[in-house]
């Protein structure tokens, strides 16, 4: 579980609560933070040395981050999108896929939280044992959402990674996934207060998908 409490990361996620943040500010701001989530990812990721030859005809020491070249990034739409092209600006080179995941109950209370999730649509690339997993989703709630999207992950390959990064995430969602599947990696902004009884997190952000697209 990692919190990123960067000053930079903590000024754009108060820009993103506000309620008075207009959509495109809201949007460039989630581009902004998948940068940076990107960012603290990659500093835990392996490399090697290399040598180079500068233009000067000089050998200089240098780091190559080989980790980065077995990426992908799995877009939980619609709010993800915006998240993920701030992470590919810090890995170019992924492979991408896709999942439509949705609450049927959304905006309804349900028993303890446990909401039925709605698959629309799932278009996963080949997973190896080298690759390095990050499903990119904003909110990290009641963790319904997340399950069924590791589940399809999980159908797919076992990978050497499972990264989830999220903007704000709940401390039951957070529960859940790691009972569930140990071994993944947390990375978010904030660990807010908890659900209210709708089951949306507070105090939040609001409907990131909503803000980000009108």
């Amino acid at each position: 579980m990692k919190i990123i409490d960067h000053p930079l990361a903590q000024e754009v996620l108060t820009i993103l609560r506000d309620r008075n943040t207009g959509q495109i500010v809201f949007r460039k701001s989630l581009v902004k933070l998948g940068r940076l989530i990107g960012y603290e990812i990659a500093r835990t990721m392996r490399g090697q040395e290399v040598e180079v030859e500068t233009p000067l005809g000089v050998k200089a020491k240098g780091f190559r981050l080989t980790d980065a070249d077995h990426v992908i990034i799995i877009n939980v739409l619609r709010a993800a999108v915006p998240l993920v092209e701030g992470l590919l600006k810090i890995f170019p080179a992924a492979r991408q896929g896709i999942i439509s995941a949705r609450r049927v109950e959304e905006g309804v209370a349900a028993p303890e939280f446990n909401f039925k999730i709605e698959k629309n649509y799932v278009k996963l690339t080949k997973i190896r044992p080298e690759d390095t997993v990050i499903i990119a989703d904003p909110m990290l709630a009641s963790g319904c959402t997340m399950l069924a999207v590791l589940e399809e992950v999980y159908k797919v390959g076992k990978p050497k990674r499972v990264i989830i990064a999220s903007v704000i995430a709940a401390p039951l969602g957070i529960q859940r996934i790691l009972e569930k599947y140990p071994d993944v990696e947390i990375f978010t902004v904030s660990v807010d207060e908890g659900l209210n009884e709708h089951g949306y997190i507070v105090p939040g952000l609001g409907d990131a998908g909503d803000r980000a697209f009108g």
